[in-house]
């Protein structure tokens, strides 16, 4: 008798062998190789995956309270993957003036309506921000109103602002700046709503923050044709 025969091994379900992955390595991957060619032939795998060739999901940054992951990337280094922001440095640029402003909401994306629906913050979409800050500055550099309607009362701060006594000097700058102070129309409109358009300049899920810029000319026209078209449809 053979006392070394193995016993019989149990036939493994064909159906549970193939929902098995074929390498250990799970995950989303960048990789060209396990894709077919351009000509349709199968690639034979050469090797296994590597981990420059990963991919990570996206971050889906929303608008919230602010809350960041730090992830670890090639070379020791980190990223800052923003899941949720409220709030962002916003540039006007034809007054060089920076401040940072709430984000209200989000009006368009050029490359996907779904991302519009979801509120997701991306680089170069198109946001809705609280215009305060802007017009605060505003009024405090030029002393002259801005998006108030006609009678409307002023707080005592914003009184002691714009009516209080200057001197001769400092009256002279003032007037001097007001020379080259211009506001377009549609500017103007979007102070009296309180709410500007910009665009997202940097990329949330890799920096952690939400900074861009105002819309003015012929880019905030464009953008508003546009958003003036998706809703009417």
């Amino acid at each position: 008798r053979n006392t070394n025969s193995k016993p019989p091994r149990p036939e493994r379900d064909s159906e549970a062998a193939s929902d098995e992955p074929r390498t250990g390595v799970t995950g989303i991957f960048r990789d060209h190789w396990h894709k077919r060619s351009k000509t349709g032939g199968k690639r034979k795998p050469c090797h296994k995956k590597r981990k420059y060739e990963l991919g990570r999901p996206p971050a889906n940054s929303k608008i919230g309270p602010r809350r960041i992951h730090t992830v670890r990337v090639r070379g020791g280094n980190k990223k800052h993957r923003a899941l949720r922001l409220d709030s962002g440095n916003f540039a006007w640029g034809f007054e060089c003036c920076t401040r940072k402003t709430r984000i209200i909401d989000v009006v368009y994306n050029a490359s996907n309506n779904e991302l519009v629906r979801t509120k997701t913050l991306v680089k170069n979409c198109i946001v809705l921000v609280d215009s305060t800050p802007f017009r605060q500055w505003y009024e405090a550099q030029y002393v002259i109103p801005l998006g108030r309607k006609k009678g409307a009362k002023l707080t005592p701060e914003e009184e002691e602002i714009l009516n209080k006594k200057r001197s001769k000097k400092v009256q002279k700058k003032i007037n001097g700046r007001r020379k080259k102070s211009k506001i377009s129309s549609l500017l103007e409109e979007q102070f009296l709503q309180g709410k500007l358009l910009a665009c997202i300049a940097s990329s949330p899920g890799q920096c952690g923050r939400a900074d861009g810029y105002i819309l003015e000319g012929k880019e905030l026209e464009f953008y508003l044709r546009k958003i003036r078209a998706k809703k009417g449809k």
